[in-house]
């Protein structure tokens, strides 16, 4: 079976928390290039990226979160995503993924663990994978 090129699939709303400008921007352009993400929103802080994240007003469908931000961290918003119950998918997206990180990041909720220095391909092969699942339960 040929896989649908991601013009074709459906688009996922996605939030992006990632501090860095340079790093968010290329990440934004990356994901809406290759895949059918559509990015719905971004935030550099712990407060800001929790208070979009949980407003029901406007849907996210995946959230790609760094560890360390301007203010508090990646693993603060996991944890109050996972207190508030939130259907969003989280995917931590960090320079630092050791192993007890990825460990401590599923136990609050995250998906996947990504590492930018070298897993972007595998983020985006996980991005269009989560795309055609959603297009599978439509």
């Amino acid at each position: 079976m040929k896989a649908l090129s991601p013009q074709l699939m459906r688009s996922l709303r996605a939030f992006i928390v990632e501090d860095s400008p340079v790093i968010r921007e290329n990440l934004v352009a990356t994901l809406e290039e290759m895949t059918p993400l559509r990015v719905v929103g971004t935030a550099e802080d712990e407060a800001t990226a929790v208070r979009r994240l949980t407003d029901t007003s406007q849907p996210v469908d995946i959230a790609i979160i760094d560890i360390f931000l301007a203010q508090g961290s990646g693993m603060g918003v996991l944890k109050a995503l996972l207190e508030a119950g939130t259907k969003v998918e989280r995917v931590v997206l960090t320079n630092y993924a050791t192993e007890d990180v990825r460990r401590h990041c599923m136990a609050l909720g995250a998906s996947k663990v990504f590492d930018k220095s070298g897993e972007i391909d595998a983020l985006v092969e996980y991005c269009l994978n989560r795309s055609a699942e959603a297009d599978k339960s439509d």
